[in-house]
């Protein structure tokens, strides 16, 4: 039984009021798992705290870029110092330089960055920027896979594998999706079977490496091999959606850990220690596609605005400590373990998994390895369930059985622990 949260549902009354469904993106309202969501007043370290003062063990990092923890002394240091020179200037700062510098030195596939706003602007970007290049107007998405609220990616497959794609939004023309190749994740017959039937007329394949948006799915190694051996021979521009795994599941990315060299690839948020910021990059004959070098034409007034900047300088400043990331990685799964032996003792179907300080949890008997997997295999149901009695016990998750966790440097192995002895009280409840 879930308790009984009364500030927290009078303060989503209130937003109802003037809020669109009371919240600023869907996930928020906790539809998904039921109840009301937690408002939070403040954060710190591996903590959010809600309204009454509640302290919560943080899995969500405002979904992914607080790799150093909340409210970073750096960070915060960073950001009153660039403040008190001024918030936005609409005009180029020497800490775009730095930043772009950074990450073409940390990502070797890409030798020009563009900044922007937000992950959504440098998907739409990327996808735009990859149809001029190539001349082509189709693109190949995989089903689960999120890049954005853009109208072309808002599509899903139709009712035939490589049918013309259906709007899954109200809003978005037939004309858009039809130009939308969607297909299973992690399936290379599917993949094949695409590029033998359109491979003359599409101009990008767009994915996460690692899913975040479907919880958690690590694709084969071959997957990505043929992934970039046909758009290779065909033209293709394979563009990696990092906005998630970017800095997160290791410092090179996705793209370092399978190996793999994308033409194009998309951040967010996390470059800039989560302030609103995105970058797209890559090969540089087809970021000279972009005005004002060429004709593929993309703006924004606050793209790599100096807050974000400055802040994500300060970031990368202890991601690339020795050690970072191998420290990371062994919490993800001393706690991935632990959760797993807590549902074994209980006798409940759990899975779990982790690339560096991204990791995914799942009720079911086997990982999934594509979201028909995820939908039909994996119990939303005890997901819920779980997702509120560790929110009794002060531990917070992703408020959706289809989205990835976090862990972050500041996590201690006490918090770990805590967490683990949460779950074992959840569980038992199962």
């Amino acid at each position: 039984m879930t308790h009984i949260r009364p500030t927290n549902e009078k303060l989503f009354n209130a937003a109802k009021c003037h809020i669109a469904g009371g919240v600023n993106s869907p996930v928020r309202a906790f539809a998904g798992v039921g109840g009301v969501p937690v408002f939070v007043s403040r954060a710190k370290g591996a903590y959010i705290y809600d309204t009454e003062d509640n302290a919560y063990i943080d899995y969500v990092g405002s979904w992914g870029p607080m790799i150093l923890g909340h409210a970073h002394d750096k960070v915060i240091d960073a950001v009153k110092a660039a403040a008190d020179d001024g918030l936005s200037f609409g005009a180029p700062t020497p800490s775009e330089t730095t930043m772009a510098d950074l990450i073409c030195q940390i990502v070797p596939s890409i030798d020009l960055l563009r900044m922007t706003s937000s992950g959504t602007e440098a998907t739409m970007s990327a996808i735009r920027l990859a149809r001029g290049y190539t001349g082509r107007d189709k693109i190949v998405k995989f089903e689960g896979c999120y890049h954005g609220h853009s109208d072309s990616l808002l599509v899903k497959a139709g009712s035939g594998m490589l049918d013309i794609g259906e709007p899954t939004s109200k809003g978005v023309p037939a004309d858009f999706a039809k130009h939308t190749i969607t297909l299973p994740y992690n399936d290379t017959e599917a993949l094949q079977a695409c590029f033998d039937k359109f491979a003359d007329e599409l101009a990008c394949v767009i994915l996460e490496p690692i899913a975040g948006n479907m919880n958690m799915i690590i694709p084969s190694q071959d997957f990505h091999d043929t992934l970039r051996r046909l758009c290779t021979e065909h033209g293709t521009v394979l563009i990696f959606d990092e906005v998630m795994t970017g800095f997160r599941v290791g410092l090179g990315g996705a793209q370092a850990h399978f190996g793999i060299t994308p033409d194009l690839t998309t951040f967010g948020k996390i470059i800039g220690a989560g302030l609103p910021v995105g970058a797209f990059g890559g090969k540089r004959e087809i970021m000279e596609c972009i005005a004002p070098l060429g004709g593929v034409y993309q703006a924004g007034t606050l793209s790599g605005n100096p807050l974000a900047m400055r802040a994500g300088k300060a970031m990368f400043d202890e991601l690339c400590q020795a050690g970072f990331y191998e420290a990371l990685t062994q919490k993800t799964q001393y706690l991935v373990k632990g959760l797993k032996a807590a549902a074994d003792k209980h006798g409940v179907a759990f899975q779990a998994c982790s690339v560096g300080g991204m990791f995914g949890l799942f009720f079911a008997d086997e990982l999934p390895s594509n979201f028909g997997e995820v939908s039909g295999r994996c119990d939303a149901g005890k997901f819920a369930k779980f997702f509120h009695a560790m929110l009794d016990e002060g531990v917070y998750l992703a408020p959706s059985a289809f989205e990835a966790a976090f862990m972050s440097s500041a996590h201690t192995y006490e918090d770990l622990d805590k967490t683990i002895a949460a779950a074992d009280k959840a569980f038992a409840q199962l």
